[in-house]
């Protein structure tokens, strides 16, 4: 789980993320949905604890980020917008090096690394140098390494971004299928993949809270369009 309580964050005295609170509770796909600008990628990394809050507290699994960071990075599986990869390296040797870094036992390295590439489709790439990869390829090897160590939470930062539509379609697919015991939270700004792929939205705007709100079935993506331009008073 992770619980993001009254956290501000400036840059250049210039406030991204103001006193922004909210929770992200396993089983299910959380959005965090906001233009572009609006302080998601900052949020991401505090949960990360790539950056530490200003003020407030944000905790994942029990765990503060200030406090416990060790124990956070263990619980966590972070894809940023923008993967770095090893060009020179095939995708197996690269979620082999990656599953060494995070910690997985050497005897278990190979049986982890080839279940990652049957699970994320990636079987026929495994010898690919990840230099050579389409954009979705890229991303189901960013979804691979940030699940390579078996965490509770999965933060996605724009995972679908640049993909065509038959492979976003394909990366929601894959997204679902391994989020059913885990805390995922996915930011994004397109409100109509969120609408179909999430359970909850978080949105923000300019760093604030405009709501935080259960995607029910019947939930249309005018009724969010509609709570974003209200600032969450529908």
């Amino acid at each position: 789980m992770i619980e993001v309580s009254h956290v501000s964050k400036s840059f250049g005295g210039q406030e991204v993320v103001q006193d922004l609170s909210f929770k992200a509770e396993s089983g299910g796909i959380v959005g965090f949905l906001g233009p572009n600008g609006s302080g998601k990628s900052t949020t991401l990394k505090m949960i990360a604890t790539l950056l530490s809050p200003d003020r407030g507290t944000v905790s994942v699994c029990g765990f503060d980020t200030k406090k416990n960071a060790r124990k956070v990075r263990e619980q966590i599986g972070y894809l940023p917008e923008h993967l770095p990869l090893y060009p020179e390296l095939t995708v197996e040797e690269f979620l082999s090096f990656f599953a060494r870094i995070r910690g997985v036992p050497a005897r278990a390295v190979r049986a982890q690394v080839s279940s990652l590439l049957h699970v994320c489709h990636l079987d026929d790439a495994a010898k690919k140098l990840c230099g050579h990869l389409s954009k979705g390829f890229r991303q189901r090897l960013g979804i691979a390494q940030a699940l390579v160590h078996d965490p509770k939470v999965l933060l996605l930062d724009e995972p679908t971004n640049g993909l065509d539509p038959e492979q976003a379609q394909e990366f929601r697919k894959l997204l679902i299928s391994v989020a059913q015991e885990k805390t995922v939270l996915v930011s994004s700004h397109l409100l109509h993949e969120m609408s179909t792929l999430c359970s909850k939205i978080v949105m923000i705007r300019a760093g604030k809270l405009v709501c935080e709100k259960e995607v029910l079935e019947h939930t249309r993506v005018e009724e969010l369009e509609n709570l974003f331009v209200s600032g969450g008073q529908l």
